[in-house]
C-alpha cells in the first residue's frame, strides 16, 4: 500500500508541476490545455484564486507574498509520499483529508465562481481522492490485523 500511495503522490507532483508551469507562462500565450471555453487551464491558473491567499480585486497580479496553489500541491504530495514510505498512516490520512478538502474547495470555485475547469486540477482531485481511499483501506486493514492478534 505504501508504494501505491507513493506512486500516486509522484503522479500528483507531476500534475501539480504542469499546473505550476501554466501559472508562470504569459497569460497571452495559448495554454496547452485550452480545450473549450469551459476547459481552460490558463484562465484558472491566472485567476485571483490561483494563489494562496487569493488576491484581492485591486491587487497587482505580479505582487509577491502569495504562494501559487500548484506549489502547495507539490509540497503536499511530497509530504504524503514521504509519510507513506515511512508507514505513518495516520499522518498520511490527515494530509490526504486536508488535500482532498482543499481540492474540493478549488473544484467548487472552478464550477461556481470561475465557471471554467482546469484539466490538471481535475486530475489532481482524482489523485488525492485515490490517495485518501487507499489510505482508508490501509488503516482498516491494519485495524483488523490488530484485532485479529488480540482474539484468541
Amino acid at each position: 500500500m505504501k508504494y501505491l500511495i507513493a506512486l500516486l503522490a509522484v503522479a500528483g507532483i507531476v500534475v501539480s508541476t504542469m499546473a505550476l508551469h501554466v501559472h508562470y507562462i504569459d497569460p497571452g500565450l495559448a495554454p496547452p490545455c485550452a480545450v473549450t471555453e469551459k476547459f481552460d487551464c490558463g484562465a484558472v491558473n491566472h485567476s485571483r484564486f490561483a494563489v494562496f491567499p487569493p488576491r484581492t480585486f485591486d491587487e497587482d497580479p505580479k505582487a509577491g507574498s502569495h504562494i501559487p496553489v500548484a506549489m502547495l500541491g507539490i509540497v503536499g504530495y511530497a509530504v504524503i509520499g514521504v509519510l507513506a514510505l515511512m508507514g505513518r498512516w495516520w499522518l498520511v490520512f490527515e494530509f490526504a483529508q486536508i488535500g482532498f478538502l482543499f481540492a474540493a474547495f478549488l473544484s467548487y470555485i472552478e464550477a461556481y465562481v470561475l465557471q471554467k475547469w482546469c484539466i490538471y486540477c481535475l486530475w489532481s482531485q482524482g489523485i488525492v481522492t485515490a490517495i485518501l481511499l487507499v489510505t482508508v483501506v490501509a488503516l482498516v486493514m491494519r485495524w483488523r490485523q490488530g484485532r485479529a492478534k488480540l482474539t484468541p
